[in-house]
């Protein structure tokens, strides 16, 4: 866990000294958010319905495996979904469409991921308005998913989804940088839904994360089932927001792990991920996956997830969709 992490997540008292820069950075979202609902600053509303899938913390919530669920839901009630995102340090203006044989360094991993699973048309833009356009425009689609931008108000949107970590919540409950907040907690109850990987608290939707049969990185048609691999030694590797997660995902299934933990988004070079000298495979997440793939050998397995929201959320989900087909 970085230093900054072990302030958000643990003793209150190290925020203190940062609460001066917690408070400043409150005025100016309090500030932006008021422009914008006063029409002081732009909304831009697309031709086609919004919904933003965000969270309110820095850091990995399960935000984007409900992404790609959701794409893939709205594919089977008829829908043509998209993807638009911002492509964490993409070194791309954009649009720029993005494929599953896409380079994860240009347009960053998670669209690489979405691209890879959800089976719908991703764009990568700086700014979303623009990458939603596009997809409409040029990718035909009906309906724009916002991969995060749940504070990117220049995007108007139809429906808000915010995903909690059931685990780690909010943690000392300080805006940034004292602590992990983008926004206060507050705005919880302006969102159209709240869905919790994990545990959740009255007025939350529950979301499972089920893992899917390992398949080897080097080639994706050798798969084994997840179950058949308790009791292995295995080294993890994890560039999430979370990895203690993914961990003690593969240790509840019974794996004995050696956990390695990069910061999210890590750009990975072949000395990160090499096996071990005692012959252990390597097991990794799919969105570290996608960045390994030109330097991957035979010790190396990927670990897909799916996210099962709860059938609370899928009905209310689904009622709103039915309106936003109506106009």
């Amino acid at each position: 866990m970085r230093a900054i992490e072990r302030i958000w997540y643990g003793a209150g008292a190290l925020a203190w000294p940062l609460l001066p820069l917690a408070a400043l950075f409150w005025l100016v979202v309090t500030a932006r958010r008021a422009a914008y609902r006063h029409g002081l600053i732009a909304s831009h509303r697309l031709p086609a319905p919004v919904i933003v899938v965000g969270n309110l913390t820095v850091g990995g919530t399960g935000k984007t495996p409900l992404v790609i669920w959701l794409a893939r839901h709205l594919a089977a009630r008829g829908w043509r979904p998209g993807v638009v995102s911002r492509g964490y340090g993409a070194q791309v203006a954009g649009p720029a469409p993005v494929t599953p044989d896409t380079d994860a360094r240009l347009v960053g991993d998670e669209p690489v991921l979405v691209a890879l699973r959800a089976g719908c048309p991703v764009a990568v833009d700086r700014d979303r308005v623009r990458g939603g356009r596009w997809l409409i425009e040029q990718a035909g689609c009906d309906v724009v998913i916002s991969d995060d931008g749940l504070q990117h108000f220049r995007l108007a949107r139809d429906l808000e989804v915010c995903v909690v970590d059931g685990a780690r919540r909010f943690g000392n409950g300080f805006l940034l940088p004292a602590g992990p907040l983008r926004e206060g907690r507050a705005r919880l109850r302006r969102v159209d839904h709240v869905v919790t990987n994990g545990a959740p608290l009255p007025g939350e939707h529950a979301m499972t994360m089920l893992p899917g049969d390992l398949y080897a990185l080097g080639d994706p048609g050798r798969r084994e089932p997840f179950a058949a691999w308790r009791g292995r030694a295995v080294v993890a590797l994890a560039g999430i927001g979370h990895p203690a997660r993914f961990f003690r995902m593969l240790e509840d299934a019974g794996m004995a792990v050696e956990g390695r933990a990069f910061p999210d988004h890590h750009p990975y070079a072949p000395a990160d991920i090499a096996p071990p000298r005692d012959g252990r495979p390597v097991l990794m997440t799919e969105k570290d996956a996608v960045k390994c793939r030109e330097f991957a050998g035979t010790a190396h397995w990927v670990v897909p997830v799916e996210a099962v929201p709860d059938p609370s959320f899928v009905a209310r989900l689904d009622a709103r969709l039915q309106e936003l087909a109506h106009g």
